[in-house]
């Protein structure tokens, strides 16, 4: 049975208890990530993460590890462009001693001048590694070329020479300006009891006073271009298509449509870049939302020989596919939603998440039936017609990474993508 409860300050609770589950996930999602930091603290948000676990007021950093663990639980956190995130999965009978713990570390961070020391290097090696791995660096090279000077474009774990300045003050000040009880929802999973988990949030959280947040900096997608020349052995393709935002009626058409370019082994990408041509080990595309915005984004890797035949051949399958889309792909790809939301739903953590993630796009949880209804709604139709108007308007973002010298130009790809 799934609940909303609204405490006194604006905090929400949401929870749904799942029959014959033992476990339960629990956390705190608070509607603040890299999006609403300003130009001169990119990467607080993250660097505020990692120091939740970094000790609190109540408990060190090994002791927040081990009230967990010693109960076979596990915590964890992460950082997206809009949200963070605090959670643990425990039984049932841990769950108050799991919601203590994550109200813990969200609302009485140490910082501790000597672990915020300790938690930059961890930070500085996190940024160093990402940079040292091409198929992760160059999705941050594909957003800030989508979203270039825009808070939504710059990287969650921030450059290294803002993180080698951030001290205590910084991260309080952050906090003090987005974890408001109205920003955060408290969602659990599993086996939970709503009313017990009401109670326990109006203690932990209910004398919070409510915060008053400027909205973010309004999404502009701009159709740019990163090109970084390296020695490597692989050239990395990355495309962004400019989507529709998590509320646009559009939302779920354009993760079909998605999902017929590169979502799985018989997909159109897979079947002619590497089945057919071989060109790459690795294809796929995705559709992303944010609040006003949205993407779907396509990477491959190749040689350096081989990179401006990908780069055409994924240009006129997404041409293709507007031209010939089939009801059979529309409905495989239908089904594949559904399958992966339905089995994505057998995971406390995953449910809370979903939770969460549905209560701050909707002020409300939409039921499954909904959202299959609305995926099961989308006609061949409708996918040709956003498809077509997709190829029309052309608005795309590149990033290339390696050796992409013989890589076209995206203003060519647009050409060819319209011709």
């Amino acid at each position: 049975m799934l609940r909303v409860t609204t405490l006194a300050n604006g905090l929400r609770i949401v929870s749904e208890n799942m029959p014959g589950i033992a476990s339960a996930a629990v956390g705190v999602w608070v509607m603040a990530g890299a999006r609403h930091e300003r130009a001169e603290e990119n990467g607080i948000a993250h660097f505020l993460e990692h120091m939740a676990f970094k000790g609190t007021k109540r408990r060190s950093a090994l002791q927040i590890a081990e009230e967990i663990e010693d109960v076979g639980g596990y915590i964890n956190a992460y950082t997206s462009r809009e949200t963070t995130a605090y959670y643990a999965r425990v039984l049932e009978a841990d769950v108050p001693l799991a919601l203590d713990v994550v109200a813990d570390i969200v609302l009485n961070p140490a910082f501790d001048p000597h672990e915020i020391e300790v938690e930059r290097h961890v930070i500085l090696q996190e940024i160093g590694q990402a940079l040292d791995t091409p198929d992760d660096v160059i999705f941050d090279w594909l957003q800030e070329a989508s979203y270039p000077d825009q808070p939504l474009g710059r990287p969650i774990l921030g450059p290294a020479e803002r993180i080698a300045g951030y001290g205590a003050g910084d991260l309080r000040g952050f906090v003090g300006g987005h974890y408001g009880p109205g920003q955060m929802i408290l969602a659990a999973a599993g086996a939970v009891d709503h009313d017990a988990l009401v109670k326990l949030a109006e203690e932990q959280f209910g004398g919070l006073s409510p915060l008053v947040m400027p909205a973010p900096e309004p999404a502009r997608f701009v159709c740019g271009e990163r090109r970084e020349v390296k020695g490597l052995e692989q050239a990395h393709f990355a495309l962004a298509l400019e989507g529709p935002a998590f509320r646009h009626r559009d939302v779920f058409t354009a993760q079909i449509f998605s999902s017929i370019l590169g979502g799985g082994m018989s997909s159109r990408l897979f079947q002619k870049l590497r089945e057919e041509r071989g060109l790459c080990y690795t294809t796929f595309a995705q559709a992303g939302a944010h609040d006003d915005t949205g993407s779907i984004t396509i990477y491959a890797g190749t040689g350096a020989d081989e990179i401006a035949e990908l780069a055409q051949l994924t240009i006129d399958e997404i041409r293709r596919t507007a031209e010939d889309v089939t009801e059979a792909e529309l409905a495989r790809a239908r089904t594949q939603m559904k399958a992966g939301l339905l089995m994505g739903l057998e995971s406390p953590s995953s449910r809370a998440e979903r939770l969460a993630r549905l209560l701050a796009i909707w002020d409300r949880v939409p039921t499954l039936e909904e959202t299959v209804a609305k995926i099961d709604s989308v006609d061949l139709t409708e996918l040709r017609t956003y498809a077509e108007r997709t190829v029309i308007e052309a608005r795309m973002a590149m990033a290339l990474y390696g050796p992409v010298a013989k890589a076209p130009e995206l203003g060519a790809l647009r050409e060819r993508l319209v011709a």
